[in-house]
């Protein structure tokens, strides 16, 4: 059906009254909202200034001070395991016993030796004088008695031969004793009785014997960090202060609150060029033995001097890309966005290293309600680090 200019002009003229009541009507909502929606309720926070210890964490392990492997020093047959395997052994205790029977045989015939060795030794002595006084009385040629000296010198020389022989021999009817030569908990028996074990020329491994207190935790530091403590140090050097200990705390995987304390006992000599990191080791107190060897844990490294920092809740951190920001309640209370730096935690907090200072005041909650930066809000001022308050509409979190 085609539509007559008059037809459509009439038509325009039927709806003009409907298009202008809702244009009256939307005039009116506009009004009553104050021309749009109202603005967001927020949560503001002023940032805190004080004065705290630097803290940096790492991951780390656990490692025995001392660890062992015990391996037999002369060869046979294992006769007896004298120990518990996994229990903690002292310095000295007897740990297994290799068959002593051909080690005893050997001691005794190196003794046999011996005594025929002192034996001709006498006679040689015996000898010696009595040619000493037929030389004097001409009746002894001075070769023979040239002879007789020499004899006596090796027969002097077999005694301290067979006295080594003996000592030897001694020294491996002990080494069947094989005994701990530190307090630690002992491992797995990897030979039992009845084994053959071997001396030469690689030694069997017996077991394997770790210490407990103290134990050692190395974690590795990044360039950063560790620039920034060794500048620490040299200042403290500067002021003619006695260097302090670096403290570090340390807790388990099952643990909060980082428990365990202990101290830096040595930093490697060089950053590893592949990671850019330099090996960190701190020693601890294990009275209690719960610091087992091998255990991941996570490590705190406190800074020893304390340092003004301006502190804000990690809720009101937002991410463009590589920049980190906040919005900060600006004239009017409009949201303003600043852009920030920030550093580690501390005390549950974000420290912010540069954009912020004292007396400003940064929006922790309700950020997701602000869509650009002059947005107004209504503000609800709340103490920094204070769990989300209780506001109408979705803004608990961001």
């Amino acid at each position: 059906m085609q539509i007559t200019p008059f037809k459509h002009l009439a038509l325009l003229l039927a709806l003009t009254p409907i298009l202008v009541m809702l244009a009256a009507c939307g005039k009116g909502a506009n009004q009553q909202h104050g021309g749009g929606f109202p603005p967001p309720q927020v949560s503001v926070a002023t940032v805190i200034v004080r004065d705290i210890t630097p803290s940096t964490e790492f991951s780390g392990r656990i490692e025995a001070v001392e660890s062992v492997k015990i391996r037999p020093r002369v060869g046979g047959v294992i006769e007896k395991v004298n120990y518990l395997e996994g229990e903690i052994v002292k310095k000295g205790d007897l740990l297994f016993v290799i068959d002593q029977r051909p080690f005893r045989t050997e001691l005794n015939r190196a003794e046999a030796e011996l005594a025929r060795a002192q034996a001709q030794a006498e006679l040689a002595q015996s000898e010696i004088k009595r040619a000493r006084n037929l030389v004097d009385r001409k009746l002894l040629s001075q070769d023979d008695y040239d002879q007789r000296i020499a004899a006596q010198d090796q027969a002097s020389a077999n005694v301290r031969s067979a006295q080594a022989a003996v000592q030897l021999a001694r020294l491996n009817l002990e080494y069947t004793e094989v005994r701990s030569p530190i307090e630690g908990r002992a491992g797995r028996a990897m030979a039992t009785k009845g084994n053959l074990v071997s001396s030469d020329p690689t030694p069997d491994l017996l077991t394997t014997i770790v210490s407990l207190d103290p134990v050692y935790v190395y974690f590795d530091s990044d360039e950063q960090t560790y620039l920034r403590y060794s500048k620490m140090a040299r200042e403290t050097e500067k002021r003619g202060e006695q260097s302090k200990v670096q403290p570090v705390f340390v807790e388990l995987s099952n643990e909060e609150g980082f428990p365990h304390h202990g101290d830096v006992d040595f930093v490697d000599n060089q950053v590893d060029p592949n990671t850019g990191t330099i090996r960190i080791r701190a020693v601890l107190e294990n009275k209690d033995y719960q610091l087992t060897p091998g255990l991941f844990a996570r490590v705190k490294l406190l800074s020893t001097e304390t340092l003004p920092a301006v502190l804000v809740d990690d809720q009101a951190i937002l991410t463009d890309q590589d920049r980190k920001y906040v919005y900060m309640l600006g004239p009017e209370n409009k949201a303003v966005r600043r852009n920030i730096k920030i550093g580690q935690m501390a005390e549950n907090l974000r420290i912010v290293t540069e954009g912020l200072q004292a007396g400003d005041q940064v929006i922790v909650y309700g950020i997701q309600k602000i869509f650009f930066p002059g947005m107004p809000v209504v503000p609800q001022p709340i103490q920094m680090g204070d769990p989300p308050p209780a506001l109408p509409g979705p803004m608990a979190t961001n």
